[in-house]
């Protein structure tokens, strides 16, 4: 009985170390957020010439992909830090958050993280809007100056034109003229293609991963919102596991085998997508 279940327990260690090992360890990941649209609104056919949509043939559209609450802000915080820290609403307010969240957590482990936010008046600025840049949209402000520096908050204006000197893992915010938000689809199309495309044929050929997202829809459509992962380690296709922010967080965090925290911690990471290496 005793060798029966050393056995077993062997096989099951054998298996988690196996599901471990097939997650890639992206060079780099440019993670890019949009805003307030449904799947249909963005996978309609009228948009079929669009950037987003040959972007969609390069890489895994995720058909049952979700967002976690409504308004904008919650969901941000959500995929930030594994839970929306009790706030509700979109509304600037004055908090410091110290729970742990995504920088932190890769930080801890020697990986590096910068959010490049579009619009964003100065690095490590903490106003609530300017322009068409607006805080909600831009996590990582809220945990500036307790868990993480104000020189990770920086502007996309000083997103890296070499893009081996990106930090490992980027996240970027369109201001609302360019994320849907305020703007049209096909403004924000154009802007992701104009500053977003060269990363992308760059991440082809260095191990590197693009993952584009919505924070919520229209509130007509369940929050069913389009999220797509394009990159050399990517199969292309359809995936119809159901993911939302807290799956996208995982993920990142197993990539670099950092520690999950909130609601990640009960999340699966994406599998069943990646191409054997």
């Amino acid at each position: 009985m005793f060798m029966r279940n050393c056995c077993t327990l062997a096989l099951l260690l054998t298996a988690t170390l196996t599901h471990a090992e097939t997650l890639p360890r992206p060079d780099h990941v440019v993670v890019v957020i949009e805003e307030n649209r449904g799947y249909s609104q963005i996978m309609d056919s009228q948009n079929s010439h669009s950037y987003i949509h040959a972007l969609a043939k390069r890489g895994m559209l995720f058909t049952q992909s979700y967002g976690t609450s409504h308004p904008s802000q919650p969901n941000y915080l959500a995929f930030f830090s594994g839970g929306t820290q009790g706030i509700t609403s979109n509304e600037c307010l004055p908090f410091v958050l110290k729970t742990d969240n995504l920088a932190s957590a890769l930080l801890e482990k020697g990986v590096t993280f910068v959010s490049y936010a579009d619009g964003l008046p100065q690095v490590g600025d903490t106003v609530c809007a300017d322009g068409a840049y607006r805080r909600k949209h831009n996590p990582i402000v809220n945990w500036q100056g307790a868990r993480v520096s104000a020189g990770l908050n920086q502007r996309f204006a000083d997103f890296p034109q070499d893009f081996a000197t990106l930090p490992t893992v980027s996240l970027v915010v369109p201001n609302q003229d360019h994320d849907m938000h305020d703007g049209s689809f096909e403004t924000a199309d154009a802007w992701l293609k104009t500053h977003i495309d060269p990363y992308v044929e760059w991440a082809f050929k260095h191990n590197s991963l693009l993952i584009l997202t919505w924070d919520e829809d229209d509130y007509h459509q369940d929050n069913h919102i389009v999220t797509l992962f394009v990159g050399p380690m990517v199969q292309t296709g359809k995936s119809d596991q159901k993911i939302n922010h807290y799956n996208v967080l995982r993920t990142l965090l197993d990539f670099y085998q950092a520690t999950p925290m909130g609601q990640s911690k009960s999340a699966a990471a994406i599998n069943g997508i990646w191409r054997k290496h």
